[in-house]
């Protein structure tokens, strides 16, 4: 049988589970904890056998979101965690420890680089680097480096990382390589193909796509070889050394610093996610037609879109992406007022969050990089008077209207 499509593969993931009463959707399990009718099984749970004992380290409902993240992103093993964030945290936190050292894109979501600063105040010391110069990233290279962080698509301002080329490099260091995929998704983007051992996801942004509910996920890849990881511990040095990691994640993470997605907020990642590459085809389509129409108004000083080839990294994003993806930032021209533009939209919304239907932009120094103050937006490309929008599956032709009668 021929590999089955991206969408076909989701859409019957949970009913090939063998579902009671040939339900097509995993029920959902809300209670917390498992009974056993003989206490053998619940011992068993707790050595490390397959079942549940309790809900904060996994539920059926969980167990079935796993298995779709799985699939999608071409892994071994995945977790699913209450928000993106805790899914970045807990893999750091669970695989480095105080005096190891981690190569970093300068490039990062803002929430990420405030957690790297908190990283440092743990011992852990830190590189931040010019991702999309694999130069810069060997350089950074030091005896006691673990890990290499990156993003595919760098929010707001699109920088494309070096993938392959990292990819390359942490295989012959036997380095970690972990990236956050959330703005290309497992659709656009086969992490695999950059060698990467670790996947991290917000299911919040593309894979729910309604806006509705917060989450996050880690997926092995199966690509990065455990037995020679130093800091795995002894206790998870068991079995099939490709489990190690994820294994540990779970662990150390899930289990003990409790960053647990209810089985409510599971199910609905997961009927949201049938949709998923209907609704990426439209807002990546709509996203380079507004990007284009941008990029000619005379308002507009500079658009951010890795599909445009004014792009630094064009050639670079239509090599490995399927599209180019659905966020885009501009730079309106001197004297014009970013927010003044904000409130004369009519369909698109004033928000934070990306990857939903509806359009939603934002004003990015006043808001998501406040905190980081000017100098350091500055290092990071972003202009005082930018605009992100995370574009949504509207018409076309109502969204480009909009944007033409606000600029107006």
């Amino acid at each position: 049988m021929s590999e089955q499509g991206f969408t076909t593969k989701i859409v019957h993931s949970d009913r090939l589970l063998n579902l009671e009463f040939g339900a097509v959707h995993a029920p959902i399990h809300n209670s917390v904890p498992f009974g056993f009718d003989d206490v053998q099984g619940l011992i068993d749970v707790f050595q490390g056998h397959p079942g549940h004992a309790y809900a904060r380290s996994s539920t059926p409902t969980n167990d079935a979101l796993q298995h779709k993240i799985k699939q999608m992103d071409n892994g071994i093993a995945s977790l699913v965690f209450s928000s993106g964030m805790a899914a970045i945290v807990t893999t750091f936190l669970s695989l480095l420890k105080s005096g190891d050292h981690l190569i970093c894109s300068r490039y990062l979501f803002g929430n990420t680089s405030s957690l790297i600063g908190t990283l440092e105040g743990y011992g852990i010391e830190i590189s931040l680097v010019d991702a999309t110069d694999i130069e810069q990233v060997k350089a950074a290279r030091r005896e006691n480096t673990r890990m290499v962080f990156v993003e595919t698509i760098a929010n707001p301002v699109t920088q494309i990382s070096a993938l392959e080329e990292i990819g390359d490099f942490c295989e012959a260091e036997k380095l970690v390589y972990v990236i956050d995929n959330t703005l290309t998704s497992s659709y656009l983007f086969d992490a695999r193909k950059a060698k990467v051992s670790l996947i991290v996801t917000s299911l919040s942004k593309y894979v729910a796509g309604h806006g509705n509910a917060l989450g996050g996920s880690v997926t092995d890849s199966g690509l990065y070889d455990w037995a020679s990881y130093p800091n795995i511990f002894e206790a998870y040095r068991q079995g099939d050394s490709r489990m190690w990691g994820i294994s540990q994640i779970k662990k150390k993470g899930l289990r003990d610093m409790g960053a647990c997605v209810s089985s409510q907020t599971a199910h609905l990642i997961s009927v949201g996610s049938e949709t998923m590459e209907l609704r990426m085809e439209r807002q990546c389509d709509n996203a380079f037609a507004l990007a284009e129409f941008l990029e000619q108004h005379p308002k507009v000083a500079k658009v951010y879109y890795p599909g445009l080839e004014s792009h630094p990294q064009h050639k670079t994003a239509k090599r490995l992406f399927k599209k180019f993806g659905a966020i885009l930032s501009f730079d309106l021209v001197e004297g014009e007022d970013c927010c003044e533009l904000l409130n004369k939209l009519n369909v698109v919304i004033s928000a934070t969050h990306l990857g939903d239907n509806r359009t939603l932009a934002l004003p990015v120094a006043p808001t998501i990089y406040h905190e980081m103050g000017l100098d350091t937006r500055q290092e990071m490309g972003i202009s005082e008077n930018m605009i992100r929008c995370s574009i949504g599956i509207e018409n076309t032709a109502d969204l480009l209207a909009d944007f033409k009668q606000a600029l107006a």
